[in-house]
């Protein structure tokens, strides 16, 4: 039975607490946070759990096996040290650091490999304090193309991902709880043909089937706890690990140095 330490209980931390407490093999034993009053709300929910007000009083405790980061991300870096110098095991709370966004942990981990470039455009259209919008291209292997749009100002809500190959095209849509996977049987003439015109182009594609494969339902964060303790308890490294991430951040450097250049090509 492994025994976990919760530090955060604000926003996502009550999260982490209901589902570490239902979890097999794991028992919440501390609820970490600086504020009194969200101390007693953790105690209310669960009379059986320790809390504290500093992670160094956590860390103290015997028999603390790992630790759960679910504090704002300017903390992390300090946080996630302290744990990791006492020698637990952590799982920290998205983003790692101030900015580690889905999309490029999505790609490297599909395509096996962090980018080889960068480049990137941004703007501050709801003139803050940094761009809430921007068109990033990732270079990878093989002539490999990873297209990111991502914008606070658009208010139609999209969280869609689109793999597009030689035979068929695969869409991943987060928001469609009936069918977030299709694979379409479609894709570009590979014959060597060409087109005298628009219509001719059309005709060039190909058209099958489009299928939309079983996903059994489930929580995420249950998931990723699940992932954590099994990775802890059998001694494998979690698909997302350190190095994994240390990636993701080198490309999102990557990724600022050319939008401060304009989009000028950028090695990750």
């Amino acid at each position: 039975m492994l025994k976990i330490g919760l530090v955060g209980f604000g926003y996502w931390g009550p999260n982490y607490a209901r589902v570490l407490s239902d979890l097999a093999g794991a028992e919440l034993a501390v609820v970490c946070d600086p504020s009194p009053e969200r101390l007693e709300l953790a105690r209310q929910r669960y009379p059986g759990v320790a809390t504290c007000e500093d992670i160094d009083a956590l860390l103290a405790r015997n028999g603390i096996d790992a630790v759960v980061i679910a504090t704002p991300a300017s903390t992390h870096e300090a946080l996630v040290r302290r744990a990791l110098e006492a020698g637990r095991h952590v799982l920290v709370e998205k983003p790692m650091a101030l900015r580690a966004p889905h999309d490029i942990a999505i790609f490297n981990y599909l395509l096996g490999g962090e980018p080889r470039w960068a480049s990137a455009i941004g703007a501050r259209v709801l003139h803050t304090s940094r761009d809430d919008i921007a068109f990033v291209t990732l270079g990878y292997a093989n002539e490999v193309l990873g297209n990111i749009h991502v914008s606070w100002a658009d208010p139609n809500k999209v969280r869609e991902s689109v793999a597009v190959g030689t035979r068929r095209r695969v869409v991943f849509n987060d928001l469609n709880d009936g069918e977030p996977v299709r694979y379409f049987h479609r894709g570009g003439s590979d014959n060597g043909a060409t087109a005298d015109s628009f219509g001719e182009f059309k005709l060039l594609g190909r058209h099958g089937d489009i299928v939309s494969p079983k996903v059994e339902p489930g929580e995420p964060l249950k998931t990723q706890c699940l992932e954590f303790i099994e990775c802890i308890a059998r001694g494998r490294t979690p698909l997302a690990d350190g190095r994994f991430a240390l990636g993701v951040i080198r490309t999102l450097a990557a990724i600022d140095r050319s939008m401060q250049s304009k989009g000028a090509t950028v090695e990750v």
